[in-house]
C-alpha cells in the first residue's frame, strides 16, 4: 500500500509524540511545625509512592488500621477555613491545600504523607515551603503515563456573589476575583497560565491571610489557635502587620489562586481546562469538583504529551523522560 508524502509525515510526527511520565519523590524528606487550627506542633514526612497510587496521608498517631486518607475531591470533610480530608473509619486531616498545591506545581503525582496529628503544619502560610521540601528530596520519573482530566464543557457553581467554573482550555489556567471591604486589600483580580516553573515564581510564596479582628473569635471556636505573624499576613484595618509587608503587591488575591489550585488537586489528576473563581472558597471549589464528576460529558480522561509540556500545564517545569506512544482520549464513564 503507497502512503502518500503527507500522510507519512504524519505517520511520523504521531510515532514520536510521547506521553510524560507520572513522577514522585527520589527520596523521603522530614519536616516539622505548627498546625494552623490547633496550634499542636507536627511532624510530617514526605516520601515516594508506586505508579497510579496516587497522593495518600497517613495518620501515624492512629495506631489501629484506617489511618489511610486518599487526598480525593471526595473525601473532604470539612471546608470552613481549609480543606480537611477523611477516611471511612472517621480519621481526618486538615489544612492540606498548600501541601496540595505545591505536590500539583511540582508535578507530584503519588505520594505518600506521614503526618501524626489531624494537620498539615502550616510552615509559612504559603506552599513554599513545600515547594522547596520537594525539590530537595528529588523528583523521580516512573515508567507510566500522567493522566489528565480535560474539561469538555462549562461547569459552574454559585452561592451568593460567589463563584466557581471550570471551562475548557487548552492548558490550565487561572483567573481569581476578590473583593473585600478592607482597603488593605479591596478588590484584586489575576489571570495566568500555569505551566514551565509559573507557579513557583508566581504562586507559591504567597501566604495565608486573615484579619485581627476576627481572631479572637476564631480562636474561641477553636481555631487558628497557630496562627501568628510568622504564618499568616494579618490585616487591621487599612494596615499590614507583618514586618516586611507583602511579597506580592497583589498577594491576598494570589493566595486565594493558590488554595483553588491545592483543592483542584484533588480531582486526582492535572486539569486541562480554564478555572475562573470569584471571591470562592474551598467549599465552592469542593463543590465544583462534586459537580464535574457528576456530569460524564463534562470531562473526559486521557494522558499527557511530551508536545503538550510546552504549554501551559501545571506540574510540567521538570524534565521527565518519553515513555509511551500516546494514547487516544477515554471519555468518563
Amino acid at each position: 500500500m503507497k502512503i502518500a508524502k503527507g500522510c507519512r509525515k504524519l505517520v511520523k510526527k504521531i510515532d514520536t509524540i510521547k506521553t510524560v511520565n507520572q513522577g514522585t519523590l527520589k527520596t523521603s524528606i522530614h519536616c516539622t511545625g505548627v498546625a494552623l487550627h490547633s496550634g499542636a506542633s507536627v511532624s510530617m514526612t514526605l516520601r515516594p509512592a508506586d505508579i497510579d497510587s496516587g497522593i495518600v496521608f497517613k495518620r501515624t498517631d492512629i495506631a489501629a488500621g484506617g489511618a489511610l486518607i486518599p487526598a480525593k475531591w471526595n473525601r473532604a470533610v470539612g471546608t470552613r477555613l481549609c480543606t480537611t480530608l477523611g477516611n471511612d473509619d472517621g480519621v481526618t486531616i486538615g489544612t492540606v491545600e498548600h501541601l496540595m498545591a505545591a505536590l500539583a506545581g511540582c508535578g507530584i503525582d503519588n505520594a505518600l504523607i506521614e503526618v501524626n496529628g489531624p494537620e498539615v503544619p502550616i510552615m509559612d502560610g504559603s506552599a513554599e515551603p513545600f515547594v522547596f521540601l520537594i525539590e530537595c528530596a528529588g523528583i523521580a520519573s516512573q515508567p507510566a503515563p500522567r493522566r489528565i482530566i480535560r474539561i469538555e464543557k462549562p461547569i459552574t457553581v454559585r452561592e451568593g456573589g460567589y463563584s466557581a467554573s471550570l471551562l475548557p482550555g487548552g492548558g490550565f489556567s487561572v483567573r481569581f476575583e476578590i473583593d473585600f471591604d478592607s482597603a488593605a486589600v479591596s478588590r484584586q483580580t489575576i489571570s495566568m497560565g500555569l505551566g514551565n516553573g509559573t507557579f513557583k515564581k508566581e504562586l507559591a510564596r504567597a501566604r495565608t491571610f486573615g484579619f485581627l479582628h476576627e481572631v479572637e473569635k476564631l480562636r474561641a471556636a477553636g481555631l487558628a489557635r497557630g496562627g501568628s505573624l510568622n504564618n499568616a499576613v494579618v490585616v487591621s484595618g487599612d494596615q499590614i502587620l507583618n514586618e516586611g509587608g507583602l511579597r506580592y503587591e497583589d498577594e491576598f488575591v494570589r493566595h486565594k489562586a493558590l488554595d483553588a489550585v491545592g483543592d483542584l488537586y484533588l480531582a486526582g489528576a492535572p486539569i486541562i481546562g480554564r478555572f475562573h473563581g470569584v471571591c470562592s472558597g474551598h467549599a465552592i471549589n469542593n463543590r465544583l469538583l462534586h459537580a464535574l464528576f457528576a456530569d460524564t460529558e463534562a470531562f473526559s480522561y486521557s494522558v499527557l504529551r511530551t508536545d503538550q509540556v510546552g504549554v501551559d500545564v501545571i506540574g510540567t517545569s521538570w524534565p521527565k523522560q518519553p515513555e509511551t506512544t500516546v494514547a487516544a482520549t477515554a471519555r468518563a464513564g
